[in-house]
């Protein structure tokens, strides 16, 4: 279980990679609306104008802030309380797609019933990893 924490490299990356996605399209709309990216700050109206290309790759970097810190920990939970098993392994795997293909879909597409279905499905994903690491206390 030497690499039972890869999953989590794996998606601190692809934050990473939604970064970049997010200030290569955030950065330029920002220019077309006002040359002073001050005057985001000052006048929030501005943030309206932005392209939903732009603003949906923001939020996305957003959310994987977000529910991800519970796998953080849960990863970690798992790993120190010497739980890492393959079955684990295999979900942690399968959150870390899930939440690729999230993210794929809100850039893209941004239907929003599948943005909500990948979600639902990493929320079961981390229930059945957290629910399966306490019952291992009793």
């Amino acid at each position: 279980m030497q690499q039972f924490l890869t999953p989590v490299l794996a998606l601190i990356i692809w934050t990473f990679v939604m970064w970049v996605v997010m200030y290569k399209r955030r950065v330029p709309a920002m220019g077309k609306i006002h040359k002073n990216p001050q005057k985001f700050i000052d006048d929030p109206e501005l943030w309206a104008k932005m392209p939903a290309s732009a603003t949906n790759a923001a939020d996305n970097y957003n959310h994987l802030h977000e529910q991800p810190v519970i796998f953080y920990a849960l990863m970690f939970y798992i790993s120190l309380s010497q739980q890492a098993d393959n079955f684990f392994m295999y979900l942690a795997w399968a959150y870390v797609g899930i939440r690729i293909v999230h993210s794929l879909v809100q850039i893209t597409t941004n239907k929003v019933m599948h943005r909500f279905s990948l979600f639902a499905l990493s929320s079961i994903v981390l229930m059945v990893m957290g629910v399966r690491a306490a019952i291992a206390l009793f």
